[in-house]
């Protein structure tokens, strides 16, 4: 299916929704380069278990979602009843359709059965690093944009903000709300409560992992809609690769790999060539990553998992620890 899941489909979403099983990999992407050259142990397992948990919180707040259940022993089981670790987890399918270069017309016409082109950011924080602090020192846009006097590194935000980005095209670019809503064929009614809707995945994250010591500092979401053009939380949610999480100021997520990468001689040329025709060509192959850095990383997602669900399906160190060990690696 991509660069980090695998996707087995039982029945495709043709006259009505779909149903598959998603298999968490081991691998890992970043920069959108696609696939790299490690993987991580325990990385998918995490991940689905971490996804999987959300899921079934959002459900409870009535929160539509694609998730059925988890596969364990080959049963569709719910996470409370799961007694292993997995990596897989059942889901309904919906149509993804694909625009025409930057043609969204399709997205106008259909009404129903379909992913959003959309990838749907929120922000708690704006971190070192975030792509809002670029986007504000080139002009791209402004404060005011966000209903802000200032965007500056670090910051945390009195109230969440929500933001776009395109889901569907080959490098993702950053949309205006407006742009947003017109590429997906949402009514006015229907973007409001899709952002309403992210504020209340956010919430529920934020108030979950704050549990186990984490800060909510930006993420996000994909949404689609079902066989009755109702709004359901599709994809993964909640987990270190979706989310960007800290932990004590220390950032654990998938913004390890991403800063353990900008300090190579490929990064710079990823900069340079990204967004060329055959850009990935031209950057070459990525460097492997350290076995330390690999090791205490996969910790990491492990711990990750174990201290946000609140069960110890892994057997290594409380987080409190693998974060000590991170920091005097990075």
């Amino acid at each position: 299916m991509g660069s980090v899941k695998d996707l087995i489909v039982l029945k495709a979403p043709n006259s009505g929704l779909g149903e598959g099983i998603f298999e968490f990999s081991d691998r890992y992407s970043v920069f959108d380069y696609g696939e790299m050259p490690d993987k991580i142990d325990g990385k998918g397992a995490s991940l689905c278990l971490i996804s999987a948990f959300f899921f079934e919180k959002l459900e409870e707040e009535g929160i539509k979602t694609h998730y059925i259940g988890l596969i364990d022993e080959n049963k569709v089981k719910k996470f409370e009843e799961i007694d292993n670790v997995t990596n897989k987890m059942k889901i309904k399918l919906v149509r993804v359709l694909r625009p025409f270069g930057r043609d969204y017309s399709i997205f106008q016409k259909e009404r129903s059965n379909f992913l959003i082109p959309l990838e749907v950011i929120y922000r708690n924080k704006i971190p070192e690093g975030s792509s809002l602090l670029r986007r504000v020192a080139s002009g791209e846009v402004k404060p005011e944009d966000f209903g802000l006097k200032e965007i500056k590194v670090n910051m945390k935000l009195e109230k969440p903000i929500v933001d776009f980005s395109t889901k569907l095209e080959d490098i993702d670019r950053y949309l205006s709300h407006e742009e947003a809503k017109k590429i997906s064929g949402l009514s006015d009614d229907e973007f409001e409560l899709l952002k309403d809707i992210v504020l209340k995945v956010d919430e529920l994250i934020t108030s979950e992992v704050a549990k186990a010591g984490l800060e909510n500092e930006d993420g996000k979401i994909e949404l689609a809609f079902d066989e009755k053009r109702d709004l359901i939380v599709v994809d993964a949610v909640g987990t270190p690769d979706e989310c960007r999480f800290s932990f004590d100021g220390f950032e654990v997520s998938k913004e390890i790999l991403r800063g353990y990468y900008k300090k190579t001689e490929w990064y710079e040329k990823v900069k340079t060539y990204k967004g060329k025709e055959g850009w990935r060509e031209l950057v070459g192959k990525p460097p492997k990553l350290s076995q330390n850095v690999k090791t205490a990383t996969s910790k990491l997602y492990m711990a990750l998992c174990n201290e946000i669900t609140g069960r110890r399906f892994f057997d290594v160190p409380k987080l409190k620890k693998v974060v000590k060990e991170l920091r005097e690696l990075i």
